[in-house]
């Protein structure tokens, strides 16, 4: 059975939502689970009957929030340096995490170490777009100042991933701009363009519109821009539900089409709810990272494993590292 991680103390809410995600994962697919954290509590959270799947590693401490992400280089005896570890000793797969995105980049980067040729891993994630599908999107978050070598790679690792993992024979490749001309954009991203035009997927710059309207499959951009576009999305997403049900309560009539489209606002939802993506993979670095957000549910959790199951049994490293070669010589 593939070794997937948990770490279990990390979130916002302790781990009992973790383990939930844990036995709700393990009810439709047989892994090992590995759990960090403290046993005593969480042998206490696991059912009889699916402790046979279950491993458990003792740790003293968790990293929180408000500690700087390199303070956890220090902390050997927290739940994330522990899981991080057995992945760089190769006794797990993969490694699920909902504690403090910036310890785990850090140490996944430093104690498990980076991809050949990879300079700068990046954090995807996938936003939903009007087709029904999902637009995978780099970076969100870890790497808030690139170059234009960063942005390439980005694009490269995206590639393969809609390649891999999201089954997009060619995936259509776009670089987050303020205009679709060649000519606009920043120093960096347009010396990134240059770069990026060698990939016969790529089909030029892509406005901020086109995350979301399906004309593009992955979009290429720095951490500082990518994590606005990510939390404004979340906030827009968050308003508009918000202001749908505010009007809706107002009017007789409203009441009675929202019955009505009942169908159509559940789908809706399950389209710009996170908890449908679980998490989102740190690309670039040796082994499989899934990083989930504090406030995870277990149905968050849930995928968050399914996506690791899926990245662990795949091939994306290697074709990462290939691709990145062959572009280096």
């Amino acid at each position: 059975m593939t070794s997937i991680c948990i770490d279990a103390m990390g979130g916002d809410f302790g781990p009992q939502p973790i383990i939930g995600g844990v036995i709700e994962a393990l009810k439709e697919v047989k892994f090992e689970a590995v759990l960090v954290g403290d046993t005593k509590i969480l042998e206490s959270l696991i059912p009889h009957n699916f402790k046979q799947y279950v491993k458990f590693i003792q740790a003293d401490e968790v990293v929180s929030m408000n500690e700087g992400a390199t303070d956890a280089l220090k902390r050997k005896e927290s739940s994330i340096f522990k899981a991080i570890e057995l992945l760089k000793n190769k006794q797990t797969k993969a490694v699920v995490s909902a504690g403090h995105s910036g310890a785990t980049m850090s140490l996944a980067t430093l104690r498990v170490g980076r991809l050949k040729n990879v300079s700068r891993p990046a954090i995807a994630t996938l936003m939903p777009n009007v087709t029904g599908g999902k637009t995978l999107v780099l970076d969100v978050g870890a790497n808030v100042d690139c170059k234009p070598e960063h942005l390439f790679q980005f694009a490269i690792m995206g590639e393969a991933y809609a390649k891999e993992i999201l089954k997009i024979k060619s995936p259509k490749l776009g670089l987050l701009s303020n205009g679709e001309e060649s000519s606009k954009g920043n120093e960096a991203t347009k010396e990134a363009f240059a770069m990026i035009s060698k990939l016969d997927n790529f089909v030029g710059n892509a406005e901020g519109n086109q995350v979301f309207d399906g004309s593009v499959d992955v979009i290429i951009c720095d951490g500082f821009v990518g994590n606005i576009l990510l939390k404004t999305s979340e906030g827009v997403a968050d308003a508009i539900t918000k202001i749908i049900k505010k009007h809706v309560k107002k009017s007789p009539v409203a009441i009675a089409g929202s019955l009505l489209m009942k169908k159509v606002f559940k789908t809706l939802k399950q389209q710009v709810d996170y908890d449908e993506y679980g998490g989102a993979p740190l690309l670039g670095v040796e082994g499989c990272v899934i990083i989930s957000h504090g406030k995870s549910t277990p149905k968050a959790i849930k995928n968050a494993i399914f996506q690791a199951l899926k990245f662990a049994d795949s091939d994306i490293n290697k074709i990462i590292e290939d691709e990145l070669s062959h572009f280096t010589k």
